[in-house]
């Protein structure tokens, strides 16, 4: 299981830009979830069985219309999550 913590800071709140990572994520074979955090960034914890289907995951993000919203994208390998299922939006 391949899992990935990515942080995004720019203007990723109050743009729709945690809808459109779900609307991404539905596309893939990914597990995970999508937050806002206080200080303005947004963090996604993400898993999958398949580091290319991960690769081209993150790339999709990379060259949609977010990459407008995003300044600056902190990539950090973590244990897989537990007890996650589908890819929520956690509020």
């Amino acid at each position: 299981m391949i899992a990935r913590q990515l942080l995004f800071s720019g203007r990723v709140q109050g743009v729709g830009f945690r809808a459109a990572i779900k609307r991404i994520a539905s596309g893939f074979e990914v597990t995970g979830w999508v937050k806002n955090m206080d200080d303005g960034r947004v963090e996604m914890q993400v898993m999958c069985h398949d580091s290319d289907e991960m690769d081209e995951f993150l790339a999709a993000i990379k060259d949609s219309d977010l990459a407008a919203f995003i300044k600056q994208r902190e990539v950090h390998v973590i244990a897989p999550l537990t007890g996650v299922r589908g890819f929520n939006i956690v509020r």
